[in-house]
């Protein structure tokens, strides 16, 4: 039944009517998933990870190692979906075990930090790679990154229909690009100029910092929970499968660069798939890698709004100042409002990106220790909701329990830590704006005290 209950009962038939639907299908909520963690990180991260390892065999191991942690964080994930499947997704988890101011300030992180910042660094990618195949004078990158919002947003705005099926296009798209990039990397004439050993100083924990970067954004499952067929069912299959695919497509193409190019010659590249494909294709194979990573990272873009959106509707439907966010439009089946305030927030981000001129790099310091912390939070939100509602119906319970949220809560403090060392000015930033959110949720709280 609809948040708004406790109303009359026309109220309540408006609301239920202009509510999130089970539109989605299993191929969909995996094209989703695939399409977020498939993004640019794939493309610039395998040389950072190649440049901490020492061996071939220890760049695979680091990248079947990010495959292994992201499956205990699905198992913990599948749990809190399938148990309590609400658009919210882990606001709604914050709600229930640590209240909802905590559950405001996840809401309000993702609204202005969080999501807006993935949006706002991967149209920033796009920017750089569009640029390369046709240049918009001297702010190309931004005029690129801003419209790829704009256009997206639009598409979302439209329907769940056109917001689905362009995420569905994409993804395939960017899949099989990525596959006959491993096809020529695994077929050229291996590089023998490069050893194969390396040695190299760097840590393992460093190598695991980048490759949990590339494998980010599974956790956008939750948000649709209410929105997928056979919710029970089809979460957890949609998680596994995706993080089978997105291992399988990483293995390969880390295969693939070390052949092609060698381990030296891998971990100093600025451009790993591009110099890959340029000593396969010169030239034009320089050029269809900046397509293949325009479109991979539309894809994400496409899909971080679409989650994204949903957060933002479900604090709408909490909190009185935000209300205009939590309306449903029925025909389109979507969060229009909440849509368009994402957008608003993305593009000043961009324009921040613009003006500090390292626009991909500040909103990596930007979003991750707020990330890394509230995905802290939600795994103590399984923990805790365990203990606290034992005998409600699991239709899905993680594994042995309680060693796997425990591992998985770990990892999450390591990548907090991590992320606060190795970031720059722009994570103070990004914490500043989340502790912005307090005064606003007092003012809110006095605003339904006095009504």
């Amino acid at each position: 039944m609809s948040r708004r209950e406790n109303f009359s009962v026309g109220q309540i038939t408006t609301t239920e009517v202009a509510a999130p639907k089970p539109l989605l299908t299993l191929s969909d909520a995996i094209a989703l998933i695939v399409g977020i963690v498939i993004g640019a990180g794939i493309f610039q991260t395998p040389a950072l990870v190649a440049a901490q390892a020492g061996s071939n065999l220890a760049v695979l191991l680091f990248w079947l190692a990010g495959g292994a942690v992201s499956f205990v964080g699905a198992l913990c994930y599948a749990e809190l979906a399938t148990t309590y499947p609400d658009v919210g997704g882990a606001y709604y988890y914050l709600k229930r075990a640590f209240g909802g101011r905590v559950a405001f300030l996840f809401a309000w992180a993702r609204m202005t930090v969080i999501q807006t910042g993935s949006i706002a660094l991967l149209a920033f990618v796009f920017g750089d790679y569009a640029t390369e195949i046709w240049r918009l004078g001297a702010f190309s990158p931004s005029v690129y990154a801003a419209a790829a919002i704009a256009i997206l947003t639009g598409l979302n705005i439209i329907g769940l229909q056109q917001g689905k099926w362009t995420q569905n296009l994409l993804t395939v798209a960017k899949v099989l690009g990525l596959l006959l990039v491993v096809i020529l990397g695994l077929t050229a004439t291996p590089n023998s100029a490069a050893p194969v050993e390396s040695t190299s100083s760097g840590t393992w924990g460093l190598a695991m910092v980048f490759v949990l970067l590339s494998y980010g954004g599974w956790n956008e499952a939750a948000y649709i929970s209410a929105e997928i067929q056979n919710k029970q069912r089809n979460i957890v299959r949609s998680l596994l499968w995706s993080i089978g695919i997105i291992t399988a497509i990483y293995l390969s193409i880390n295969l693939a660069f070390l052949r092609g190019l060698g381990l030296a010659n891998m971990a100093t590249s600025e451009a790993v798939a591009a110099d890959l494909m340029r000593s396969v294709w010169g030239t034009p194979g320089a050029l269809f890698i900046s397509l293949l990573i325009a479109i991979a990272t539309l894809g994400a873009i496409n899909a971080t709004i679409f989650t994204g959106a949903r957060t933002n509707y479900a604090l709408g439907q909490d909190f009185s100042l935000f209300s205009f966010m939590g309306r449903w439009q029925q025909r389109p089946s979507t969060p229009s409002h909440a849509l368009l305030l994402q957008a608003a927030i993305a593009l000043a981000l961009v324009l921040l990106g613009t003006l500090t001129r390292k626009g991909f790099e500040t909103m990596v310091d930007y979003t991750a220790p707020v990330f890394w912390f509230f995905f802290l939070l939600s795994g103590i939100s399984l923990l805790l909701l365990r203990k606290r509602e034992p005998n409600i119906l699991r239709p899905f319970s993680v594994p042995f329990y309680p060693i796997t949220p425990l591992l998985f809560c770990a990892v999450c403090v390591y990548l907090l830590y991590s992320s606060l060392v190795y970031t720059n000015v722009g994570a103070f930033v990004g914490v500043l704006v989340v502790i912005a959110g307090i005064p606003i949720l007092i003012w809110n709280r006095h605003r339904q005290s006095r009504a």
